[in-house]
């Protein structure tokens, strides 16, 4: 059974980071594109980032481009977000998922940039 826990969510102050993790069951992310979505209140879900299975290739929106970095642990199977420079408008819950499956989410993190 496929299963993905998102962590590391938090309230953190305009200008700060975050690392958000997603742990992984049932299958081995190295194998696999995965990304980052995020669904602001009231909004719909926003794709944020994408990692392709050669663990290399990267893309990110442009709304966060500079600032966020995708990566992955092979040996713990967990990927990654790293988030810098946060802003106000990156609160949301954060979802990772399998790259064009966003049903196989998991529950999400909350992760609110105020001060």
């Amino acid at each position: 059974e496929v299963q993905l826990v998102e962590s590391g969510g938090g309230l953190v102050q305009p200008g700060g980071s975050l690392t958000l993790s997603c742990a992984a069951s049932g299958f081995t992310i190295r194998d696999v594109a995965m990304s980052w979505f995020r669904q602001a209140p009231g909004k719909g879900l926003e794709w944020v980032s994408r990692l392709r299975s050669d663990g290399r290739t990267t893309l990110y929106a442009d709304s966060v481009k500079g600032r966020f970095t995708i990566s992955r642990d092979n040996a713990k199977n967990t990927l990654y977000l790293q988030m810098n420079s946060l802003k106000p408008e990156d609160t949301a819950v954060y979802y990772c998922a399998k790259s064009g499956f966003p049903g196989t989410r998991g529950q999400g993190t909350q992760v609110t940039v105020s001060s």
